[in-house]
């Protein structure tokens, strides 16, 4: 592929997939062989060696940044950092939707529409049910569960348990940084062997991005097309607003306080940006997003070590943002008017539940639920999203992606680091 920059390389893969998709459609075939499963097979590959080094990037970036945190007793002036950034940020995005549904008001529809889509939402609902019955908002409160797992090594198998696993590596890389020498200077020197070695092997797969992204984006347009969006268009272009506005808005605004050059630092990531679009994985991107802050943006091990594999699993900006939108949208359906102080309950559940639920699977229909369930509304109503829920779930990731790099960059230069812009 020369030297033509990876981001350029992955828009071009995404150009030719929609190409191919939409020529191909859901039945294309050549010599019996269906193109859709072609792509499934291309972009399943993608995805499975990505995911292959989710766990042992996650334990080594970890522990080994919490060890030297340990030994310069800093952990928690950037624990409280971490955290002030992601309350902060996550507030801004959910106001922001917030005050584009009640502007816009897309759910304020003629009745006859109203009824179609609350029938559709009885019709389509039954598969969201399945996922998200039995989810209250007691929920929250299982956060506090899962953040210490029974089982380490069941942990590391189950994608619902990540946030456990960074807890169990916080705690194992501190401890082995308060270890006296030469104890605590063997150990950093194999976990960073062993975190050399995990990068060396990101950048191998990092090199098939192009042909990966191409997979997974075709498979998408051959068996849904371009036209997902249907009668919730008003809605989806809200949701694409907030979320562009968050994005190109709000966080650039907050990299500029702290003397970071917004637009270079979004080249810096376009990469990580773009597998998140296609992937629509926090966590499935992770290795694309420690690659950019180490090569393109200078942030050091310490900070996107300990930053970015939290942030992954907790620091969810545009699902947040997402929620409220959702929630929002389904009382208007329903004709219902949302008090201030309703509206209130809104922010604040959206917030701790795209922290709290992010383990569970469907995540943003159990958090989306839970909200319905506290406010008093049809959990039906979920099944009015389904139809674009996809199209805005691959949107949202990109900014839960961007969101976690612009607090890797603002922390590491409040931390005194020189970054590469």
């Amino acid at each position: 592929m020369g030297k033509l920059a990876l981001h350029w390389q992955i828009l071009i893969g995404i150009v030719l997939a929609v190409i191919a998709g939409l020529l191909c459609g859901p039945d294309g075939a050549i010599l019996g062989v269906k193109g859709v499963g072609v792509f499934d097979f291309i972009g399943s590959l993608f995805l499975r060696a990505l995911q292959m080094l989710v766990v042992p990037l996650i334990l080594g970036a970890v522990i080994l940044a919490a060890a030297r945190l340990g030994v310069e007793k800093s952990m928690g002036r950037l624990g409280l950092k971490t955290l002030g950034y992601y309350m902060g940020t996550g507030l801004v995005a959910i106001l922001t939707a917030l005050i584009i549904i009640n502007v816009v008001s897309p759910g304020r529809v003629d009745p006859a529409i109203s009824e179609r889509l609350v029938s559709l939402a009885k019709t389509d609902v039954k598969d969201a049910q399945a996922k998200i019955e039995g989810h209250s908002a007691a929920d929250v409160v299982g956060i506090l569960q899962r953040m210490i797992p029974d089982n380490v090594f069941a942990a590391a198998s189950d994608n619902r348990q990540m946030l456990g696993l960074i807890v169990f590596g916080l705690l194992f890389g501190y401890c082995a940084g308060r270890l006296p020498n030469p104890q605590r200077t063997g150990f950093l020197q194999w976990w960073q062997s062993f975190y050399d070695i995990m990068m060396q092997i990101t950048d191998i797969v990092v090199r098939f991005a192009p042909i990966g992204v191409f997979g997974l984006v075709a498979e998408t347009v051959a068996t849904t097309g371009l036209d997902t969006v249907g009668p919730l268009f008003r809605f989806a272009l809200c949701v694409i607003a907030a979320l562009a506005f968050h994005m190109f808005v709000s966080l650039p605004i907050i990299l500029r306080l702290f003397g970071i050059h917004p637009f270079r630092h979004f080249a810096a990531m376009a990469p990580a940006l773009l597998t998140a679009v296609t992937t629509a994985s926090s966590n499935a991107t992770l290795p694309m997003t420690l690659e950019c802050l180490e090569k393109r943006s200078g942030v050091s091990e310490r900070v996107r070590g300990f930053f970015i594999p939290v942030g992954a699993n907790i620091n969810t900006d545009g699902t947040a943002l997402y929620e409220c939108a959702a929630a929002m949208f389904i009382a208007q359906i329903y004709g219902i008017e949302i008090t201030l102080a309703v509206q209130f309950t809104v922010v604040a559940l959206a917030l701790l539940t795209s922290i709290g639920v992010a383990g569970v699977p469907a995540a943003s229909l159990v958090a989306i639920a839970i909200i319905l369930n506290a406010i008093g509304l049809p959990l039906e109503g979920v099944g009015m999203i389904l139809a674009v829920d996809r199209i805005l779930d691959m949107c949202r990731t990109s900014v839960n992606v961007y969101g976690d790099s612009c607090g890797a960059v603002i922390i590491a230069r409040s931390e005194g680091e020189k970054l590469a812009y």
